[in-house]
């Protein structure tokens, strides 16, 4: 008998029965009152905290899709006036060219 208490390390028994002692004391706090306050307060603060940021993130996604429809607009109208810009510059070759052919 005397054999097996020589076997068992005092220091690590020690330390299993502080951490299990720590575990059952942290499990009474942890399962508390006053934790389930503190647990549904934290809650609550995450769900506004998650509302707003959904709320920042329709507002952002809002303007992108307005700078993207402006942005289109922009690039139709360069386009229309392109368009028009090279209609100017083929009547005044063909202009050009009936006068050249008036000419001879």
């Amino acid at each position: 008998m005397l054999n097996i208490i020589k076997l068992i390390n005092v220091k690590k028994t020690g330390i299993f029965a502080a951490g299990v002692l720590f575990g059952t004391a942290g499990l009474k706090v942890l399962s508390s009152k006053d934790a389930k306050k503190v647990y549904t307060n934290c809650t609550a603060a995450v769900l506004r905290a998650k509302d707003c940021v959904l709320n920042t993130v329709s507002s952002i996604q809002e303007n992108a899709e307005d700078i993207y429809a402006e942005a289109q607009q922009i690039n139709e109208e360069r386009a229309a006036q392109e368009v028009e810009i090279e209609d100017e510059i083929e009547e005044k070759a063909s202009f050009k060219e009936v006068e050249e052919e008036t000419e001879e």
